[in-house]
């Protein structure tokens, strides 16, 4: 009974975030941008509670990469790419805000967490152009299955599977499967194994 009242619930959110995938998708084959996509973030990331996360979740489903039916997204929080993989059972906590990643399987983050499409986002070279006109490349960040962010982390490296972050780490190295790390900049304090 239980299963079946979570698949009319996720119909029901479907429909009522239609208009806001189709818009999505269509901007983007037209223009090539996410622009109505990160409005569509934007807009469904403050809606609280269970609705929200319906809401949430059932969107992102069409108009990402990947995102699993079986997963949260908490309130406050942003998507800036498209181009995101949501696995299945990962909790994303509130208030973070998320660029071009994958999230494995079994993934916790934390509160205000942020990931970072990499590094190189911003060039910074020439004095002669404004930084926000320099451009940057972006990339995609893996985090490894069953991997726990904690609050307050920056992630701009791939995390390995099973590894903890600690709350408020800065991360800009790859991390290795089943380390501890914590830090700014972080730094492996023990594997798990």
């Amino acid at each position: 009974m239980k299963s079946m009242v979570k698949i009319f619930l996720d119909i029901c959110a479907i429909l009522v975030t239609s208009p806001l995938i189709f818009m999505s998708l269509i901007f983007y084959k037209l223009m090539n941008s996410d622009a109505f996509f990160v409005f569509s973030s934007q807009l469904l990331s403050i809606i609280p509670g269970k609705l929200g996360n319906f809401l949430r979740k059932n969107y992102f489903r069409f108009t990402m990469s990947h995102c699993s039916s079986e997963c949260l997204i908490g309130f406050a929080t942003l998507f800036s790419q498209s181009d995101t993989e949501i696995h299945h059972n990962v909790y994303i906590g509130p208030q973070c805000n998320i660029g071009k990643c994958i999230i494995e399987r079994n993934c916790l983050l934390g509160s205000g967490v942020h990931i970072l499409s990499g590094k190189g986002q911003h060039n910074f070279d020439s004095l002669d152009t404004p930084i926000q006109e320099q451009g940057g490349q972006y990339e995609k960040i893996i985090i490894g299955e069953d991997s726990w962010i904690g609050n307050g982390a920056i992630i701009m490296a791939n995390i390995g599977k099973q590894c903890v972050i600690g709350a408020g780490s800065v991360v800009i190295k790859d991390i290795p499967d089943h380390s501890i790390v914590g830090g700014n900049p972080a730094k492996i304090l023990k594997s798990r194994t």
